[in-house]
């Protein structure tokens, strides 16, 4: 009975301190959940996210973005890994960042936004061919990873064949001109 009357006061004191622990139980909860999410996006990383193919015939880069709509995860993780062709290719992308954060002693919220705009004048990144992808839910959204090469000299058909429509175009006009210089030249009196 003794040992008894000394638990009582031992689980009313337990139980008055669960009441207060269950927010900060939930919280737990809720960091547990984000970091499994987290863990289960490198554990569904594709190898190529981490090492990218290597080539001599080809420039290889990813991309991976989120979204609640699969379209949308899908066009984001391409033009992050266009971006990312296009630099490698020798192209430059304007990326302008914004990022606020602000930390109290128990919480910490953040807000941020991310723009890029690419750019590829002179550098040619026809022919960039997406090699795979691959779809994972994640807390809600969906995760696209994507993989793109840039196919390099005779292995890019694309800018062969832009480069062949080129060069006949150029020999086309050429011909013209040189053509009129000789209906010139047969015009004109001979001295």
């Amino acid at each position: 009975m003794k040992k008894s009357l000394l638990v009582l006061p031992l689980l009313v004191t337990l139980a008055a301190c669960s009441t207060t622990d269950r927010f900060e139980k939930r919280a737990d909860h809720e960091r547990e959940r984000r970091e499994r999410l987290v863990e289960r996006s490198l554990d569904k990383a594709p190898k190529w996210m981490t090492e990218l193919p290597q080539s001599k015939s080809a420039i290889y880069q990813n991309g991976s973005a989120t979204s609640p709509d699969l379209s949308m995860s899908v066009n984001k993780a391409k033009t992050i890994a266009f971006g990312k062709i296009c630099m490698a290719a020798g192209g430059r992308v304007d990326q302008q960042s914004k990022i606020y954060r602000m930390d109290s002693d128990t919480t910490s919220t953040e807000r941020s936004e991310l723009a890029i705009k690419s750019f590829c004048p002179g550098v040619d990144i026809s022919g960039v061919e997406v090699v795979e992808t691959k779809m994972v839910a994640e807390g809600g959204q969906v995760r696209t990873y994507v993989l793109v090469a840039l196919p390099t000299g005779e292995a890019n058909a694309v800018q062969q064949f832009r480069e062949r429509q080129q060069q006949n175009r150029l020999a086309e006009s050429r011909s013209r001109e040189a053509f009129r210089e000789m209906e010139r030249n047969q015009n004109r009196p001979t001295q």
